[in-house]
């Protein structure tokens, strides 16, 4: 490469070309990834270049920079296992990691056609909103955005969010006995990416969930989380004959 590009190349360029060789399972969780000296090689770009992407990778918890040792694909953190509907509190904690919350907004609402049909309530009656970013060791890991029916949960409102979750005030007002959940791919808007710290337009899993207790629809939820560092995973078991 010449020595005119070794000049320009940005270190945003370096680590949206490592992030999408994540992204597309060319480095695997765990693979050590090529030392700074041969990513200089590599991008034909300046090693101060080589290193701020790197440090940025790690900061947004897609790589791991171990002392003497060099970089590594940070593991896929699972997430809610499809068959089940957990709180993500508790999920965290038993990996043995700290979880935080920020508050995007909590309000109330009048239910538009599409969220009151999801819920089966007429349009434009009362819904709370709770708009939630989830950190798994100061590394966001989940953008939750939620619809609460009220006469179920009346004093959500109330409640201190960097304390609790939703979810959990859910469980203990309004008991789950059905739920139903669809998986899907989408692209990260500019306000997602923001607060999930990714680049505009990298791929998200989202969730759509909706659960129910006793008859009535509780809450539908839709949970974005960053696609490069997150798997969905699902396990069931046929009885003996």
């Amino acid at each position: 490469m010449n020595a005119r590009r070794k000049r320009t190349l940005s270190y945003e360029t370096v680590k949206t070309s490592i992030q999408q060789r994540i992204a597309d399972g060319g480095w695997e969780p765990g693979v050590r990834l090529p030392s700074e000296r041969e990513l200089v090689q590599e991008f034909g770009c300046a090693r101060m270049t080589v290193h701020r992407a790197l440090r940025e990778l790690e900061a947004a918890g897609l790589i791991e920079r171990r002392q003497g040792s060099g970089s590594y694909v940070a593991e896929l953190h699972p997430i809610s296992n499809l068959l089940q509907v957990r709180d993500i509190h508790d999920e965290i904690a038993e990996r043995g990691h700290l979880h935080t919350t920020q508050v995007c907004s909590v309000s109330r609402e009048k239910a538009t056609p599409e969220v009151a049909a999801a819920m089966r309530l007429r349009k434009g009656a009362p819904v709370f909103r709770c708009r939630l970013v989830h950190l798994e060791n100061g590394v966001p890991i989940q953008y939750e955005d939620r619809h609460v029916n009220p006469a179920l949960a009346p004093g959500l409102l109330d409640r201190d969010f960097t304390d609790v979750t939703p979810s959990a005030v859910l469980f203990e007002h309004a008991p789950l006995t059905e739920a139903e959940q669809v998986v899907e791919a989408v692209l990260a808007t500019p306000e997602q990416a923001r607060l999930l710290e990714v680049p505009e337009g990298s791929a998200l899993l989202m969730v759509s969930r909706r659960t129910v207790s006793q008859g009535a629809v509780a809450s539908v939820a839709r949970l974005y989380h960053p696609g490069t560092r997150y798997r969905l995973i699902g396990s069931f078991s046929v009885p003996a004959a």
